[in-house]
């Protein structure tokens, strides 16, 4: 009977070992840079909205000059928003100290993307460059779509920015691939909004758009797009060159379609003092 019971037990032990071990493989990796930076809110995968709220604490080497850069992407590695975490206290110190951030985003192109938190760096030593990864998921993300219309984006040729001939307002057509939808002349501006990719920046076309811009309506009427932004499309631009480069981009992008003949920025409702050099 003896043998009995310690064979039993011996396979309990066993199971209970083999659970364990299995639970320790499957449960989520733990943040590996805790001792460095944590993100209280948003958590990890969690539904995020525009402006996206963050908060957390990281320590005072994390931050330079009391900030540190925030990054939102798409999976398709498309930058839509970025803007400076502030700490919430004294940040010169080696302790953890309170950080936040209210960041403004554009569209999304992919239902899940990510957040970088970057550790300020004004070295520009790459062996001093760390960040931190949280993925998330965007509330109101396209839904996948196996039907793509092509559409195309209007970007800067930055290869001839030195030349005498240069033109800031002339523009390159640049592909996009898009969800099948009504509203295409929208679709092409969000693409637009969303910006140019790793391959393209090094080809040398660019955006003069700030990241995080939002659409506020869109309008055709009688051959005249009205097109209104929020104020992030005029924060801390300057310069003759970059305004009309942001324009042409808009307004070329917009003019792809024959039911738009011209076009009409606005902000927050304004026409008039808006973009100015």
């Amino acid at each position: 009977m003896k043998p009995i019971i310690f064979i039993g037990a011996l396979i309990a032990v066993v199971i209970i070992g083999s659970f364990i071990s299995w639970s320790n493989q499957t449960s989520p990796p733990e943040n590996p840079k805790a001792d460095l930076i944590r993100v209280i809110s948003p958590k990890d995968n969690a539904v995020v909205q525009n402006p996206l709220e963050i908060k957390g604490e990281a320590r005072g080497y994390w931050f330079f000059e009391a900030s540190f850069p925030v990054k939102i992407f798409d999976d398709n590695g498309f930058l839509l928003g970025v803007k400076a975490a502030q700490a919430l206290g004294e940040w010169m110190t080696e302790d953890f100290v309170p950080y936040q951030a209210s960041i403004p985003f554009a569209a999304p192109s992919t239902p899940k993307g990510k957040i970088v938190l970057e550790k300020d760096n004004p070295s520009g030593l790459p062996e001093h460059d760390d960040e931190l990864v949280v993925p998330v998921v965007f509330k109101d993300a396209p839904e996948a779509s196996k039907e793509l219309m092509a559409s195309k984006i209007f970007l800067s040729d930055s290869r001839y920015v030195n030349e005498p001939y240069f033109d800031c307002s002339r523009t390159i057509a640049v592909p996009r691939q898009a969800p099948r939808t009504l509203s295409v002349a929208r679709a092409a501006l969000e693409a637009l909004l969303r910006g140019a990719t790793r391959e393209e920046i090094n080809q040398g076309f660019v955006s003069s758009i700030n990241s995080g811009v939002r659409i506020q309506s869109l309008t055709i009427t009688d051959g005249v797009a009205r097109i209104d932004f929020d104020e992030q499309l005029e924060f801390q631009v300057g310069g003759s060159c970059r305004v009309a480069s942001i324009r042409a981009q808009i307004t070329d992008t917009l003019k792809q379609f024959a039911a738009v003949k011209s076009v009409i920025i606005s902000i927050n409702g304004r026409t008039e003092d808006i973009l100015q050099p």
